[in-house]
């Protein structure tokens, strides 16, 4: 399948409205990524904070949602997102959440 969403020159959404789970597998997939049940929290939560919000979460907030769910401590919460996106928060969590290209991150 080919995404039919409008996406930014480095692959990231325009809209953070069009995503749905079907484009978050293509995105993964572009990324070497195949998700499972590991990876669902992490975008959920980068999903629900955003629809809450409108603003992106930084990578603080999702490990310290995560940990409280989970009852983990945040240090393991967060080498395991570095395990699921090895290229970064930024550059393969936001983006398969759907999110746009964060503006003045670092992609840790």
């Amino acid at each position: 399948m080919t995404i039919q969403v409008s996406r930014d020159n480095e692959g990231y959404l325009i809209d953070p409205e069009d995503w749905n789970e079907e484009i978050a597998s293509e995105l993964a997939k572009e990324e070497n990524i195949e998700l499972d049940d590991r990876y669902w929290p992490v975008l959920n939560i980068i999903r629900s904070h955003y629809e809450e919000s409108q603003i992106i979460p930084d990578i603080r907030h999702v490990v310290k949602s995560l940990a409280k769910e989970n009852g983990k401590d945040k240090k393991e919460v967060k080498k395991l997102i570095f395990e699921l996106f090895p290229y970064g928060y930024v550059k393969q969590a936001c983006k398969i959440a759907g999110m746009k290209r964060p503006r003045a991150w670092s992609t840790g």
